[in-house]
């Protein structure tokens, strides 16, 4: 006698008796730096995996934050906003791992604010595959105070692509990110999941770690220090529960260092702060944090030390 072996893509059975079917999928989310894409990836995957910021292009990598609802896994890769005005070698790399995701998804989740539409949007837009289906989402809907605007902008939006769904929403707003999973559910493969159910991401604590320094010296330094700052981390060891950090935040110029470090140290101090309590929290243990100036010049346009900061 023999037993068939179990489809990977079947489950158990649902609450009707009936076998439950896996989806699992992956989905980009793209737009112009500074569309709210790093929020609404954070609250998709219910924790913090992507760095937010004012500053335009603070996502550099690909970053992906996985979510499980029921049978479905949701595979999100956050990417960094496509470079449309510069031409150094960083903001080339950015491009190069925009279009890599864009290969591999099975959806595309095209991100612009409710009710705006600019020469930015449009570059992005147009590079977007046509053999993929393209979902558009409004986000910042809280933003717009009359919604009876929204008709007409939709009606030109739709003239542009015949996008696959139409989703205005806030993505500070739970109500709006559960009603996103239901919309996009349909369109995930029926397959075995990618990851384990508790999985959020697929990036390293080391990582993260780097990316809560970068976000915090953005957000601290406001429109003083150029984006093209970036951290590295030298030393990371575990003792126990005790995590001992040593990283360097890495400018092109004395003058940038200068901003960083503040008058008697203490922008860097609280930096270094504000870091270490969020990375406790992310960690759930004690951290030991150092943080170092150094300054590189070049390094955002050469192509050997984007590869030797780790970036794609």
């Amino acid at each position: 006698m023999t037993t068939d072996a179990v489809p990977p893509a079947v489950v158990a059975a649902d609450g009707a008796g009936q076998p439950s079917i896996q989806r699992c999928g992956l989905i980009a989310i793209v737009g112009r730096p500074n569309v709210g894409k790093s929020t609404l990836l954070n609250a998709l995957v219910g924790q913090k995996v992507s760095i937010t910021s004012d500053k335009a292009q603070t996502t550099r990598h690909r970053i992906t934050g996985v979510r499980t609802v029921d049978e479905a896994q949701f595979v999100f890769v956050d990417t960094p906003g496509f470079q449309t005005k510069h031409n150094a070698a960083l903001n080339r790399t950015l491009n190069r791992t925009v279009h890599g995701v864009l290969a591999d998804v099975d959806l595309v989740l095209f991100v612009v604010e409710a009710g705006r539409f600019g020469l930015d949007d449009a570059k992005v837009l147009s590079l977007l595959p046509e053999d993929k289906p393209v979902v558009l989402i409004a986000n910042k809907l809280d933003a717009v105070h009359r919604r009876a605007e929204l008709a007409p902008w939709l009606k030109g939006m739709q003239e542009r692509r015949n996008f696959t769904e139409f989703v205005p929403l806030s993505a500070k707003k739970e109500a709006d990110v559960t009603r996103l999973f239901k919309i996009l559910k349909p369109y995930l493969p029926e397959q075995g999941w990618f990851y384990d159910q508790d999985a959020l991401t697929d990036r390293s604590e080391k990582f993260l770690a780097s990316e809560i320094i970068r976000e915090k010296l953005f957000r601290l330094t406001g429109d003083e220090l150029p984006y093209t700052s970036t951290v590295i981390i030298d030393k990371w060891e575990e003792e126990g529960e005790l995590r001992r950090i040593s990283a360097s935040i890495v400018v092109e110029r004395d003058a940038h260092k200068g901003m960083i470090i503040g008058q008697g140290g203490e922008r860097l101090k609280r930096i270094g702060s504000e870091s270490r309590q969020e990375l406790e929290h992310l960690m759930d243990g004690r951290v030991f944090l150092e943080l170092w100036v150094k300054v590189r010049s070049g390094w955002a346009d050469t192509e050997e030390h984007l590869r030797s900061y780790g970036y794609e």
